[in-house]
């Protein structure tokens, strides 16, 4: 363990990095850095994860600084993730911002000039898992305004450096982040968003343009995306599985790296009924960018992964229907795609609702899944691994008929 925050600090204060320090706040250009943005649960024998984050730090070697500033227990999950980093060969040092962290003041601590020098001066930076509140809260002031840490972790991403966040550390890459919603999808399909509540500003390393979100595929989380693109305008959302990374280059190119996937949401040619008062979307386009798949995100063009090919002129398997009860559950919406892919239909359907003590257990919906002429889908020679792009999909408020079920 640390025995001393600030020794942890002084220790890195007396290097320095061969880059020269850019203006901080409001440069114009776009940043020369990378993103590494994670979906929750990191392991520490994920190689391919924790060494590129090393690699675009600047190799082995590497100033990284921690952040534990979400983390409900900082000083472990800081010397925890120090501990990985230095085992892949980096240089990680702790930066003591964190709002549960005893005996000191997290926004105090983000203005302070050593601090913010040591962080400007890295490779890299690294954000732990827990309520991303705590570290918009630790790095912006009250009147909105940026800290000088803050200030820091720009000037280092504009000049080169990676900033990498898992979970909570991944909210906070897109402008706008979840805050505190419910833990369940259906309520905010239901019922909307609340500014300050459920969402609130993150802090934009990715850009205006992109949603982030995380645990995406684990915890059934897709469709809770939907709702938030609509409120705040964004036509492009990206959710991440746990142990898994999305890699974003200064070319706003996308690589998908470690266990799973992920799901890019495209609502560009997308419709709203709005003489419907409840939730709808019509046209709207999912895809599962597998392990190994790039994705851009200016042009929004797919590239599969070396090992995948496209599926042309093979025997699909003949199903009667394709269709889940459960749309919403822990990697349902991959599997029912990858049933979709593997198969000679058209369409996939998939319904998500509550039960009977929720406060409107009558009110469900319904996602459409349709195969449509941009969509593109991707094999391994195996066929045990699908990249699958462009599939349309439609979501309608239904009506549940209760009880559904009645006994024997």
């Amino acid at each position: 363990m640390l025995k001393r925050w600030g020794l942890a600090l002084a220790l890195v204060l007396g290097g320095a990095s061969a880059f020269a320090a850019p203006a901080e706040t409001g440069a114009p250009d776009r940043p020369k850095g990378s993103l590494v943005i994670i979906g929750g649960g990191l392991r520490a024998n994920n190689v391919e994860v924790w060494q590129k984050i090393v690699e675009l730090a600047g190799g082995k070697g590497a100033r990284i600084a921690v952040f534990p500033t979400a983390a409900g227990t900082p000083a472990r999950e800081a010397q925890l993730t120090a501990d990985v980093l230095k085992r892949y060969g980096a240089q990680a040092f702790v930066v003591p911002i964190a709002p549960r962290l005893a005996g000191t003041d997290a926004l105090k601590a983000a203005d302070d000039p050593a601090t913010a020098k040591a962080v400007r001066e890295a490779g890299g930076a690294f954000f732990t898992g827990g309520d991303q509140a705590r570290i918009t809260g630790s790095l912006r002031r009250a009147d909105g305004s940026n800290t000088a840490v803050l200030d820091a972790l720009w000037a280092m991403y504009r000049r080169g450096g990676v900033i990498a966040g898992t979970s909570a550390g991944a909210a906070i890459m897109s402008s706008t982040m979840f805050y505190d919603p419910p833990l369940e999808v259906l309520p905010l399909l239901k019922h909307g968003i609340t500014d300050g509540k459920d969402v609130a500003p993150g802090l934009g390393f990715v850009g205006e343009d992109v949603f982030i979100d995380q645990h995406f595929l684990i915890r059934g989380r897709f469709a809770r995306m939907l709702p938030v693109m609509l409120a705040k305008g964004y036509t492009l959302g990206l959710g991440i599985d746990e142990n898994t990374a999305a890699v974003v280059g200064p070319s706003r190119d996308v690589s998908i790296i470690g266990y799973r996937g992920a799901l890019v949401l495209d609502l560009a040619g997308a419709t709203v009924d709005k003489a419907q008062p409840n939730f709808n979307v019509s046209n709207a386009r999912i895809s599962y960018l597998d392990s190994g798949d790039r994705f851009n995100l200016v042009n929004r063009a797919y590239s599969p992964g070396p090992d995948k090919e496209a599926l042309k002129n093979i025997d699909r398997e003949h199903r009667e229907s394709i269709f889940t009860t459960d749309i919403l559950g822990n990697t349902s919406v991959v599997n029912l795609l990858e049933k979709l892919t593997d198969s000679d239909q058209q369409r996939a359907v998939g319904i998500a609702f509550e039960g009977p003590a929720s406060r409107t257990p009558e009110r469900g919906f319904e996602f459409t899944f349709t195969r449509v002429p941009d969509t593109r889908e991707y094999a391994t020679n195996r066929e045990d691994a699908y990249s699958i792009y462009r599939i349309r999909m439609d979501v309608r408020p239904v009506k549940m008929h209760l009880p559904l079920y009645s006994a024997d």
